[in-house]
């Protein structure tokens, strides 16, 4: 499991009290003038990330330089963190504030709330959304579905169950039960930092994004084939290459058991807030549902039999 991270107490205390507002898990404990948090559950409604997102097109198309995250942390900071009274009504309403020429630091009440709360969800989403170079698009989605067009999945919010091989312990991550043998797409451009075998995630892959703030985690891949042809520590993928392919390795100290009952791809997100190399889990059902819009295309060939992204991203910077 991952280590806390520690920063000063009047910050993370600020910090600290957002997240729980927001329907984050932040365990707390205090040492001296430090703050110790563990682990994140990412609580934005998909409905509001989706909307926002939206809103962010639209207000780009029309010359307004507002990001979805500035719009995310004003509507949570007017909520005080109960984003259960989010309504598309408020957001229509902020657009059109922004749209008659106001700022949105002008449409926050507590500054110091709403910069708390742009710091969490640019550490989160930060490379979600901006300029790509695909298709028609000049601006839009830059991350993709782990999971390709064609390739059916279910899931749901699993964050924080209990797993008890090895240890009793939180489940850190998100299932898509699926196929064995689907293809895995990388969410985000990368590095790829972490390759080969755990006794708990078997046959896994991690991956940096650039900016070095998230750390993805792909486990549970397929027995005998589990990683695409070419893939290595440090090697720089981008968003939408298929990386690997789905199964029901781990939960063996042996390398290649697969002791998984049911196939599926384990995915994790965690967070390095201010550069700390220390890390943060976070709750991905939401982000995963979001996603479900931007699938990779990826074709078969024949002769490497193997599948391969239709259009990767150019974004490897």
């Amino acid at each position: 499991m991952s280590k806390p991270f520690h920063l000063r107490f009047s910050l993370l205390l600020l910090f600290s009290v957002l997240m729980i507002s927001v329907g984050i898990i932040v365990p707390l404990v205090f040492r001296h003038h430090d703050i110790t948090i563990q682990n994140v559950s990412f609580d934005i409604p998909y409905e509001m990330l989706e909307q926002t997102y939206r809103a962010d097109i639209d207000l780009q198309s029309q010359g307004k330089k507002v990001s979805w995250i500035e719009l995310l942390s004003c509507l949570s900071e007017n909520y005080q963190g109960d984003l259960s009274r989010y309504r598309q009504e408020d957001l229509d309403d902020l657009k059109s504030e922004l749209c008659s020429g106001k700022s949105v630091r002008e449409l926050v009440h507590d500054k110091e709330q709403y910069s708390c709360y742009l710091k969490l969800y640019e550490t989160v989403l930060g490379g979600f959304v901006g300029d790509v170079e695909r298709q028609q698009e000049d601006y839009g989605l830059k991350v993709f579905s782990p999971l390709p067009k064609g390739f059916p999945y279910t899931h749901y919010d699993d964050f924080g169950a209990e797993r008890t091989y090895g240890y009793r312990r939180s489940h850190l991550g998100h299932d898509l039960i699926c196929q064995s043998g689907t293809p895995v797409t990388a969410i985000e451009s990368g590095t790829v930092e972490a390759l080969g075998w755990n006794q708990y995630g078997g046959w896994r892959i991690g991956i940096r994004s650039f900016d070095k703030k998230r750390y993805y985690y792909y486990a549970h891949l397929q027995k005998d084939r589990p990683f695409q042809s070419g893939l290595s520590i440090g090697k720089v993928v981008c968003a939408g290459d298929v990386i690997g392919y789905t199964g029901q390795t781990g939960y063996s100290r042996t390398e290649n058991e697969s002791n998984i009952e049911i196939p599926h791809l384990h995915i994790g997100l965690s967070i390095s807030p201010d550069d700390s190399s220390e890390e943060i889990w976070v709750d991905l059902y939401g982000i995963t549902r979001f996603l479900e819009q931007h699938r990779a295309e990826v074709f078969y060939d024949l002769q490497t039999k193997e599948f391969h992204s239709a259009a990767p991203s150019s974004d490897a910077s």
